[in-house]
């Protein structure tokens, strides 16, 4: 064996289990294990998981909050912040931030990551070209997945059209699109399913983001996703608009989700900050219905979106305060409801990225977390220090850490 971790907390209320790892797979797990192993865990204990997730943030716009501060709070000042600084983005300067902003979701636990990663006329590839770069660098610490992301429109930047066909020449792993941001949004809809069905690739799009749903299309891209064959390939991040739909509307629109199998990702550090900036009083809480979503049957996974930008001027790539901030805000703290919040960032992510051999279970790739909590039920709400990352079979983080109380 490779690795051998020994007595894990895998479920609460059976017995602790000795987990082996040989050439990056899980061979087997069982009480006692026997054998020897180059490297031995003892986990006394603490609660193993699967490797977080992540399945929503940009890099590239990582750390900038001090540059230029969105200070109204609003959706269109952080667009507009956003792109007054892009032309100022040397290939140094978001190679030096991606990487810190990696390293961050690394060091908590993050075994993989979608990343969005933009161009346009304007600023060319020296965004997208650098997360690529990263991607390479980084590949035995984290898998990642890169989104071709069009932030400025398609139709509203003349030349970004055939960039999006360049960007898939160059590696892109996913099709990337943002309908409200372009004109008209189902035409933008149908070119990117045109790219992503030319290069046979998923489709991720930042989908709905509006305070109200009075110009939504959704609808329009489930019916698509049904119409050209692919569903359960179409992620969606954002989607606030749902929340803003009478009940008789949303349970349509929540039922045509289920048949084209769409995936959602909730970001609520962003929307929060970002939503219903206008409301005067009782202040929505402007988060897609992750309940109502989860219940029907949708693959819901939380994600981070941005770090220290005017998106989000917060942050530090945890997604266990993210999974933690969608707990009150999703009312998700139930007994029922709060061991379906942890999936939120593990399995449920795994699925959407379509990730192989993800899983803690004999066979599958050891990417794996070990948690310095002692029940899986409280492994959310303990904010648990993460003592090991374990990525392909080898540690790739260590946290040894003890607090002495002094008296």
């Amino acid at each position: 064996m490779d690795l051998l971790i020994k007595q894990a907390r895998i479920k609460d209320g059976e017995a602790l289990q000795d987990v082996a790892i040989d050439n990056g797979k899980i061979i087997e797990i069982a009480p006692e294990i026997s054998g020897e192993a180059k490297e031995v865990i003892e986990a006394d204990g603490r609660v193993l998981i699967p490797g977080l997730v992540e399945s929503h943030i940009h890099l590239d716009k990582a750390l900038i909050a001090d540059r230029e501060p969105n200070k109204s709070g609003t959706l269109q000042e952080a667009i507009q912040v956003t792109a007054k600084l892009k032309p100022t983005f040397t290939e140094e300067d978001i190679y030096s931030r991606a990487k810190q902003a990696l390293e961050m979701i690394i060091s908590h636990g993050a075994t993989a990551v979608r990343t969005h990663a933009e161009f346009d006329p304007a600023q060319g590839f020296t965004g997208f070209n650098t997360i690529m770069k990263l991607k390479e660098e980084y590949k035995d610490l984290i898998d990642m997945q890169v989104v071709a992301f069009p932030q400025e429109g398609i139709f509203k930047a003349p030349g970004t059209e055939k960039m999006m066909y360049e960007a898939m020449e160059m590696g892109a792993d996913v099709v990337g699109g943002i309908p409200y941001n372009d004109a008209p949004a189902n035409e933008h809809i149908d070119l990117i399913f045109e790219i992503a069905k030319k290069y046979d690739k998923d489709i991720d799009l930042h989908q709905d983001f509006a305070d109200e749903a009075d110009d939504t299309s959704i609808e329009y891209l489930c019916e698509k996703t049904i119409k050209e064959g692919y569903e359960g390939r179409v992620s969606v991040g954002h989607l606030t608009a749902l929340h803003a739909m009478e009940p008789e509307r949303l349970a349509k629109v929540i039922d045509l989700m289920v048949k084209a199998q769409i995936n959602v990702m909730p970001l609520p550090a962003t929307d929060l900050h970002l939503g219903a900036r206008n409301d005067q009083y009782n202040v929505r809480r402007a988060v897609t219905p992750i309940r109502k979503l989860r219940d029907a049957g949708v693959n819901v996974a939380l994600a981070t979106n941005n770090i220290r930008n005017g998106f989000t001027p917060y942050g530090n790539g945890d997604l266990i305060q993210i999974a933690m901030l969608a707990v009150p805000v999703g009312h998700l703290g139930g007994a029922d409801d709060l061991p379906t919040v942890l999936p939120m960032i593990t399995e449920n992510p795994a699925k959407a990225l379509g990730l192989k051999d993800y899983g803690l279970a004999v066979g599958k790739k050891a990417d794996l977390v070990l948690l310095d909590t002692k029940a899986v039920a409280t492994a959310l709400i303990d904010f648990p220090e993460r003592s090991y990352v374990i990525k392909n079979g080898k540690v790739t983080v260590k946290v040894d850490k003890k607090v002495n109380i002094l008296r």
